[in-house]
């Protein structure tokens, strides 16, 4: 089995976008979000209880032989049948089943895009062999996609965590069991600066994983995917190239329609400054004081 990759990072913080840039090489075979609580059986058949689900090895009895199926082009057509319920579902696991065969008979590197991973790279890594790609997203950008969407997050599903919380959460406590249900401005910060801390000390311990800051990528789309395919042993070529131009073209959106969220065809750079329109000063200035402990680590003074 050929190394796996995975693209990991905060939800809304180009993982999609990354994650199928790096999958216009035949290479790579995309499989998309294991770890999402309402992912599909036939895909990866363990239950998944909680977005952004903690693995260690206390508790990987209840994951790994799922993923070692997954990483060998495993595809559990049965399981899938048993949970169709529109024409949508079935045409899913058509592409799935797809993706699955021709990853096992060209012997492609499976490529995992799962942002609910994040806290648990560091178990992708030593147990999986993965190499890691992180994104980054400058949290006022992460702040205002959530704004946008209307999608609040509940902390429930990292308190309900024990592991987690002790391995990394535990100082943050008080604030995730006070903030408003509704205060997405708010709730979005306090993620991403549970997110990013962590993804520090992941840097400190692998050395070795690849962070890409969605806003360069944005900037220069094909001297940055092209560096990060070379540093993943990927080859870049015109077909690989003409992709990414594609999908981050002037003639593309501004903004993403709110019908087509996971659309990766986009204006990178317009998007970039979004944040900026959308946000209230009074907004960016809670989103910075929120995140300043860990924001500093990958945006500097003149980035907010």
């Amino acid at each position: 089995m050929k190394q796996p990759i995975l693209v990991t990072g905060a939800h809304r913080s180009g993982t999609t976008w990354v994650g199928r840039m790096l999958a216009a090489n035949p290479q790579t075979a995309y499989i998309s979000e294991p770890l999402n609580v309402l992912h599909r059986r036939g895909v990866y058949r363990a239950d998944v209880q909680h977005w952004y689900q903690y693995i260690t090895a206390e508790n990987e009895g209840a994951y790994l032989p799922a993923f070692h199926e997954l990483l060998n082009y495993r595809y559990h057509l049965f399981a899938e049948i048993g949970s169709i319920r529109s024409q949508k579902d079935f045409l899913r696991m058509g592409r799935d089943l797809s993706i699955f065969m021709k990853g096992k008979l060209q012997n492609q590197r499976a490529l995992l895009k799962d942002p609910f991973a994040v806290f648990s790279a560091p178990w992708f890594a030593k147990t999986l062999n993965c190499q890691i790609v992180i994104t980054v997203r400058h949290p006022a950008g992460f702040a205002s996609s959530l704004k946008r969407l209307n999608w609040p997050f509940d902390f429930r599903d990292l308190l309900n965590q024990p592991m987690l919380m002790r391995d990394h959460l535990e100082q943050d406590r008080a604030e995730m069991e006070s903030i408003p249900a509704d205060d997405i401005i708010g709730q979005s910060s306090l993620l991403w600066r549970m997110i990013y801390r962590a993804v520090h000390s992941t840097r400190d311990l692998l050395p070795e994983i690849k962070i890409v800051r969605h806003e360069d990528l944005s900037l220069d789309p094909v001297a940055g995917y092209k560096s990060l395919y070379e540093s993943l042993g990927l080859t870049f070529d015109e077909k690989v190239r003409d992709t990414i131009l594609n999908s981050s073209s002037s003639e593309n959106p501004t903004e993403l329609s709110k019908k087509k969220v996971h659309s990766v065809k986009l204006d990178s750079r317009a998007n970039m400054d979004n944040w900026k329109k959308r946000l209230t000063a009074e907004e960016i200035l809670r989103i910075r004081k929120m995140t300043e402990s860990v924001s500093h680590l990958f945006y500097s003074d003149a980035e907010w």
